[in-house]
């Protein structure tokens, strides 16, 4: 057994392994030397990957899934109560671990960084560790989709270093104790599981309450709600805060961001030196987490030189503006937005990218009833910068249906903003409705958290044709 896995961890049970969070720690498990199994709704190419790895993956949930010599069952927030593994597990009298815990107990005695925030958690973790990687520091980490370079989601490295995203969601991101802490932002979110703006600046002050004495803080500058987390922890003498951001005030100044087609690059000052260097997907939000990772890895002591030039070597996250293909020059961009903020982001991004006289068509999968009920208002505003959207029917992930909140929500608030909006309650459809809206030189982007990643390969296919 690999120094560092708790006893408890010997021989779990992941009870909705091939889930994003789920399968980074089971492969990390797996890595050190654990006998890790579990079970999946479907079959998924990271269940595959936990089998090449060595783990035991069984497809759909069943009792006689959980071996009776299970050291313990790791579950997620999404787990119900009367999932039939879980209600084995009490038979046993197996102990139930939630996966930050499991996460947390990974994370012991190494110099971790969480990187917490409403959006851009995903993206900033993994510029970290393939910045790390770059430099040989060999870190391990969990986040929360899988690398474009090396396709994975986690890594159990020999280095010192552990980057983890840090899930504010269920307020699981307060089991950790990181040594740095990034807050990329601070927005009304999660809509389950809070129910104000105090109870989300209640829930990352106690996160960062957990950072290590003499442990950094870095947050953005711009952020109002992140601005606002700062004033209240001004008076923490044992927490050291750096501000990153475009405001005069930031300890990490970004100076200018210049869109080069899909990439940008920025230029930032740091200690009185402008530093220039470049980030491999486009959008000012993307050049703004960049410069986070920089900070934080400025915060462990790495040269921020060596780390400027690191991060350049970032190409991306699968779901995050990640181009599925051409066709009949048209690009296909995956984007997982499904916040008002996420939304506005990319689309922003993918006009700057877009060349001139193109058109921006969306295809636009809302997530979860509450999250719908919520912010309906401002999704509809946010398709307003697509020339045209196809809207789909909510995905409901692990909510039961919401009477009188459907995508007609969003699908008025956008036609109120002036923009061309269709609903589309066939998925199967989308292919054929793209291809005759989508011309050469134009952007397609599908966009949600949901299965619409699923209709890339589909629409180049019918744009082939």
């Amino acid at each position: 057994m690999a120094p560092g896995i708790p006893t408890a961890m010997e021989r779990p049970h992941f009870i909705g392994i091939g889930g994003a969070g789920m399968s980074g720690i089971a492969k990390i498990l797996t890595q050190r030397g654990a006998k890790v199994a579990g079970s999946d709704a479907k079959e998924s190419e990271t269940a595959q990957a936990l089998r090449a790895l060595g783990a035991t993956v069984h497809i759909g949930h069943a009792a006689t899934h959980l071996a009776d010599d299970a050291s313990c069952v790791v579950v997620s927030s999404a787990i119900r109560a009367d999932n039939p593994e879980l209600a084995r597990a009490a038979e046993l009298s197996v102990p139930v671990v939630h996966r930050s815990d499991a996460l947390a107990s990974l994370m012991g005695g190494l110099r971790s960084i969480a990187v917490a925030g409403t959006h851009g958690k995903t993206t900033t973790t993994s510029m970290l560790a393939v910045a790390l990687s770059e430099l040989g520091l060999d870190p391990s980490y969990a986040i929360g989709g899988d690398l474009a370079g090396p396709g994975t989601n986690a890594q159990h490295g020999a280095g010192e270093i552990f980057v983890a995203e840090a899930d504010e969601s269920d307020r699981s991101f307060q089991k950790y104790d990181p040594e740095v802490a990034i807050v990329l932002n601070v927005e009304l979110d999660h809509h389950a599981n809070y129910s104000s703006m105090e109870e989300i600046y209640e829930s990352f002050e106690t996160f960062v309450g957990k950072v290590v004495p003499g442990g950094t803080l870095v947050i953005s500058a711009d952020q109002p709600g992140a601005v606002e987390l700062a004033s209240r922890l001004r008076d923490r003498s044992a927490l050291n805060i750096v501000t990153y951001g475009a405001a005069d005030t930031a300890d990490v100044r970004v100076h200018k961001v210049t869109a080069r087609g899909l990439t940008s690059e920025v230029t930032v000052l740091l200690d009185g030196r402008f530093l220039t260097f470049t980030v491999s997907v486009p959008g000012r939000h993307y050049a703004l987490n960049a410069v986070a990772a920089l900070a934080a890895g400025v915060a462990l002591g790495i040269p921020a030189h060596n780390l400027a030039s690191a991060l350049g070597k970032y190409t991306g996250v699968k779901r995050r503006l990640q181009l599925k293909g051409e066709a009949a020059g048209v690009q296909v961009i995956d984007s997982y937005a499904h916040h008002p903020t996420e939304m506005t982001a990319d689309l922003e991004a993918m006009r700057a990218a877009a060349a001139p006289g193109s058109r921006l068509l969306v295809v636009f999968q809302p997530h979860l009833f509450s999250r719908t009920r919520e912010l309906a208002t401002e999704m509809g505003q946010a398709l307003r910068l697509a020339d045209a959207s196809l809207v789909l029917d909510i995905y409901p992930a692990r909510e039961d249906p919401v009477p009188g909140v459907t995508s007609a929500l969003i699908i008025d608030a956008a036609k109120a903003a002036g923009a061309e909006v269709t609903a589309v309650h066939d998925k199967s459809t989308v292919p054929e409705a793209v291809a005759g809206m989508a011309g050469p030189g134009d952007l397609v982007l599908t966009m949600g958290a949901g299965d619409v990643t699923d209709l890339g390969p589909h629409i180049l296919a019918r744009l082939t044709d």
